[in-house]
């Protein structure tokens, strides 16, 4: 991304946390890295049943995941610890309202339960001080996410939607959303900053 040469280094049980913009030759990679982050978790609640997949085998579509990269809003960022890529962030950042949203935060499923994801997010308060509200979602069967949101991050829970409740806005992509993709039912966290 360019102009963006923000380096938040947070230290999270003995590892190096940083947040370090997406190169354009890592672009594929990251994806595919995303789209195995949430895969394992569908994999470890569901096993093979795919019904929360879409057909290409993905919680989160490869058009999905560019859009997100590609918003003018948003920011992406490749999380590294000890040098090594682990995970990713993408951010959409509202400059004028600073009501932002964490699009994606994912870690390779080998990396869990190391602090992590909690030390990126960390580095994303860091980086964006400015932030009223942060809101983002997670499909209701990641009870590790919740647990992180929640336990972890700060988040509280704002909504469930499911087919007894619409929310007030379109969920993320919903204009693009195809119904075969991935869940239909999602937590949607907020956490106040100021």
């Amino acid at each position: 991304m360019p102009g963006i040469f923000f380096y938040a280094k947070v230290f999270r049980k003995n590892k190096k946390v940083t947040l370090v913009p997406v190169a354009a030759d890592d672009r594929e990679q990251f994806i595919l890295d995303n789209q195995w982050s949430f895969k394992y978790g569908a994999l470890q609640e569901f096993g093979e049943r795919d019904d929360h997949i879409d057909g290409d085998g993905e919680i989160i579509s490869w058009g999905t995941n560019e859009r997100c990269i590609d918003d003018p809003q948003n920011e992406t960022y490749r999380i590294v610890a000890d040098g090594r890529k682990v995970g990713g962030v993408i951010l959409k950042i509202d400059r004028e309202t600073n009501h932002n949203h964490l699009e994606i935060l994912f870690t390779a499923p080998e990396e869990h339960s190391k602090g992590i994801g909690y030390g990126a997010w960390l580095a994303v308060e860091k980086m964006h001080p400015e932030t009223v509200v942060w809101e983002t979602c997670t499909p209701y069967f990641e009870k590790r996410n919740i647990h992180f949101y929640v336990n972890k991050c700060g988040f509280q829970i704002d909504q469930f939607w499911c087919e007894y409740f619409a929310p007030e806005h379109d969920m993320p992509d919903m204009e693009e959303h195809d119904p075969d993709e991935g869940p239909d039912e999602m937590f949607r966290f907020v956490k106040v900053m100021k």
